[in-house]
């Protein structure tokens, strides 16, 4: 039995997400004077597309057995080849950077707030309204 409706879980996915890209985001603000670093980005929608495009169900011999997926693993952290880089072979922009560190600032809190308002609702739901 599921007690938390897939609401949540995939919300919490969403903050899994936020979570990564800060990581991501602060990794290249502090590598913004390394030599040869090249700035990484979190880019889902192209893992996704592999992971849809190499599917392959497992075979299941019970159906209380789990599923799984092969494709699944593959990293959505990729090196950022394409930008112009500073004399010393370094990529990293800090303007896109801390804009990026906003924008997923905004997201996380959003994502956030919305998960408290799903567990008030359960909250609700078990103490009868009160």
């Amino acid at each position: 039995m599921n007690l938390f409706p897939s609401s949540i879980t995939q919300m919490e996915q969403a903050l899994s997400t936020s979570t990564l890209k800060q990581r991501v985001h602060a990794g290249n603000i502090a590598n913004v004077d390394t030599a040869n670093y090249k700035s990484k980005q979190v880019n889902f929608q192209q893992v996704m597309a592999q992971a849809s495009a190499s599917r392959m169900n497992s075979y299941r011999t019970d159906p209380r057995h789990l599923e799984f997926q092969s494709g699944q693993g593959a990293s959505p952290v990729t090196v950022n080849n394409h930008t112009k880089m500073t004399p010393n072979g370094n990529n990293v922009d800090m303007d896109y950077e801390m804009a990026e560190l906003a924008k997923n600032q905004l997201w996380y809190n959003a994502v956030t707030e919305r998960v408290n308002g799903k567990f008030s609702s359960l909250r609700s739901v078990i103490n009868e309204g009160r």
